[in-house]
């Protein structure tokens, strides 16, 4: 997965446009749809065409920008076919990460979990939709860290990328931070009790969360989605 905050590292012309559109995209600022300037984006950044033409490459391959050749870049809109396999992909792997994990969950285990709920209720509490997000992300880093499967969050993490704009939909307009927190309770509550089924199912119905906001979205702004055919 992209990473989108470099630590210990110089940070270039490349990382802040990737930054600042990656931002842009993911809250909605920019919408589905949008066409994005090559030549306006080089010059609010005051830089060559160069350095926005990576970055578009790094948004394109998070599937958040369509880049076609002698026409307008686009910010790429929702697939359904696409959401559809990145969800079973995702769903495949997070099941194996939580019975691994709750296999081998410890006592310190537990109490990180109970931290990182912790931090998500503050966030909550706080209506901070952003931190909640990024502490959603920690929190299945976390299940993949106490599995011993690391690895296995590029994967869940990528695909949950691409349906981060549909899930701050979810949060920001839903308001559905408590929901997703007491789905996070159940499944660590299951994973320190051992209980590998139960942290599976409360896993699989807390990615059916999204079956509402993607029902919405199309009923909503049908022109946020691409017209495929299977």
């Amino acid at each position: 997965m992209e990473q989108l905050k470099l630590t210990g590292e110089r940070r270039t012309s490349v990382d802040e446009i990737f930054e600042y559109l990656h931002e842009e995209i993911v809250t909605l600022n920019l919408r589905p749809g949008d066409k994005i300037s090559e030549a306006e984006i080089a010059a609010k950044f005051g830089v060559s065409r160069q350095p926005v033409r990576d970055a578009f490459s790094r948004l394109s391959n998070l599937d958040l920008l369509l880049i076609r050749p002698q026409r307008a870049t686009e910010v790429k809109r929702f697939s359904a076919k696409a959401i559809r396999k990145s969800r079973f992909v995702r769903a495949a792997v997070e099941a194996e990460v939580l019975r691994r994990a709750a296999a081998l969950c410890t006592d310190e285990d537990a109490r990180l979990l109970d931290q990182a709920l912790a931090e998500q209720r503050n966030a909550m509490e706080a209506g901070d939709f952003e931190t909640f997000g990024n502490l959603d992300y920690a929190f299945h880093h976390r299940l993949c860290q106490i599995a011993q499967t690391e690895f296995a969050f590029d994967i869940i993490s990528t695909e949950k990328a691409k349906v981060d704009r549909l899930c701050m939909l979810g949060l920001s307009k839903e308001n559905r931070m408590p929901q997703l927190l007491r789905d996070h309770q159940a499944i660590a509550d299951a994973v320190k009790d051992g209980d590998s089924e139960r942290a599976v199912k409360a896993a699989m119905h807390h990615l059916s969360r999204l079956d509402s906001t993607i029902a919405e979205i199309s009923a909503t702004n049908a022109s946020y989605f691409d017209h495929e055919v299977d």
